[in-house]
């Protein structure tokens, strides 16, 4: 009997015990349950995971090629950690390509562009209403998604998602900032309403200012870090 086309199909299967402790780590260290610097543990994440000690190493050496995770040889796993000047070029980067991102975007902006960006937004306002910073967080990658896919700017979404554990922690720190959540999201409704104007100088500015605003908070936040982290020792 010949094969047909849909007995090549492949079946989805659930998700594997692996990958659904990968997620679960993975979210703890960006919503900043494990902290930039702290320890990691294998005997403890077992018993908090309730997984093997097999299933914790293949996911930590994971979250390791991600940059979620740092080892050391006298410490062992630890979670990876930015300085503030670490921040201020991943900031300065995504200021140049968002910038870019959000200009190009409003020059061939379409209903559709405009509905995904308010989408996310409509999900970022939610998560703040939630207290989900992880809601959030996932929002605000979708927001970004949309508009370098907007614009076609695919390969500065492909460097910018190389430094999505970077840019993920850099946000969880701003987005736990106090009153975070009724500065941050009136900051990206400019850049939508100038993209629905289709004025590229207006979206380029109004992204560059909201980017600004999130370079300071987070490298305040990581001096504060680091400040705590002397006084701790």
């Amino acid at each position: 009997m010949v094969a047909t086309m849909t007995d090549l199909k492949v079946e989805r299967a659930a998700k594997t015990l692996r990958t659904l402790t990968l997620d679960k780590l993975r979210e703890a260290i960006v919503s900043l349950r494990f902290r930039p610097g702290e320890r990691l543990v294998e005997r403890d994440l077992c018993a908090q995971l309730g997984v093997s000690r097999t299933v914790v190493r293949e996911v930590l050496r994971h979250l390791e090629t991600e940059g979620y995770v740092e080892t050391s040889g006298h410490r062992g796993p630890v979670v990876a950690k930015s300085t503030p000047e670490d921040a201020r070029q991943i900031y300065e980067l995504r200021a140049l390509l968002e910038g870019l991102a959000a200009r190009a975007c409003a020059e061939q902006a379409t209903p559709e562009i405009v509905r995904k960006l308010e989408a996310a937004l409509d999900a970022i306002r939610a998560g703040y209403a939630q207290q989900s910073p992880a809601r959030v967080l996932a929002a605000t990658n979708d927001f970004y998604n949309a508009l370098f896919e907007g614009a076609g700017r695919t390969v500065a979404l492909t460097i910018v998602q190389s430094l999505y554990s970077r840019i993920n922690h850099l946000r969880a720190l701003t987005i736990a900032t106090p009153g975070r959540g009724e500065a941050g999201p009136p900051q990206m409704r400019k850049i939508i309403e100038a993209i629905k104007a289709r004025d590229g100088e207006a979206a380029a500015k109004a992204c560059a200012d909201h980017i600004a605003q999130a370079s300071a908070l987070a490298q305040a936040a990581l001096r504060e870090e680091a400040g705590d982290a002397v006084a701790r020792r």
